[in-house]
């Protein structure tokens, strides 16, 4: 096969659209894929946000069933892994799970460490920083967001609250949301765009076969046939019609050559 024109000619163009096809599919998928994981961050980041201004009034109150109860329905959520608030010293106050209350959580987990890596912990944090992906128990995989709870005027001068001013942070704010939807979503592009990259492929190299079919091998058909026959016959025969420019100068320059020769072989 690689012996032939269309050979050489066809499977180099055939690899090198498959090459540039997969290279911008992948590139395309990465940035699909990062965009999706962008966008699963903010909608993480905006539940929380939710959380923490529906709990306020039940904070400043010290309303612990209201404020239990909301975890529960928030927790409760299709797609929703797990909600809880634990406090400065890292025990769950509150969670969508009872079997996590009063229980301690580790610092040096992926979502902990990255405030509690130095000597003192840090209380501002950008939300990529904020975010954590990891598997449950279940196996299932889970995008998660830590969110502080910043003290303010009305948590220091409640009644029913000891916070001091100076305490900037009073708890944190655990959200973990299941990536069952997105994977499904990533499954689904990425066959997808396997279909569409063998679509691409068949078209791309069927049209480029058929133009180099019509415009460059049957040409040259026609051009070898017409050497061929004069090499076996000993008549003088018009170059074929319809030959691309090239083809049709060298069709032109070996029959000006024969009638040359038929002319000096008359002549003789």
């Amino acid at each position: 096969m690689f012996a032939t024109l269309a050979g050489k000619a066809l499977v180099p163009v055939g690899l090198a659209v498959t090459g540039f096809m997969v290279v911008c599919c992948l590139v395309l998928y990465s940035v699909i894929r990062e965009d999706l994981h962008r966008a699963e961050i903010v909608h993480a980041t905006n539940l929380a946000d939710t959380i923490l201004k529906s709990t306020r009034y039940a904070m400043h109150k010290s309303d612990r069933e209201t404020l239990a109860t909301i975890i529960q329905n928030v927790g409760e959520q299709n797609g929703v892994d797990h909600v809880r608030i634990f406090n400065k010293k890292g025990i769950v106050t509150f969670s969508a799970k009872t079997d996590e209350i009063n229980r301690q959580v580790d610092k040096n987990t992926e979502g902990c460490v990255v405030c509690h890596k130095g000597a003192v912990p840090v209380t501002n944090l950008g939300t990529m920083q904020q975010s954590r992906t990891f598997r449950n128990p279940d196996g299932l995989d889970v995008m998660a967001i830590t969110a502080p709870i910043y003290n303010s005027p009305g948590c220091s001068s409640a009644a029913c609250h000891f916070h001091l001013p100076d305490q900037k942070v009073l708890g944190t704010l655990d959200v973990g949301l299941l990536r069952v939807e997105s994977e499904r979503s990533l499954a689904l592009l990425r066959i997808q765009m396997i279909i569409f990259t063998l679509m691409s492929l068949i078209l791309t190299i069927g049209g480029v076969t058929a133009l180099l079919r019509r415009n460059v091998f049957i040409p040259i058909h026609k051009l070898r046939n017409y050497v061929e026959f004069y090499a076996k016959q000993d008549v003088i025969l018009e170059p074929p019609p319809h030959l691309p420019h090239d083809l049709d100068v060298i069709a032109e320059s070996y029959y000006n050559a024969k009638m040359i020769a038929a002319g000096k072989k008359q002549n003789s």
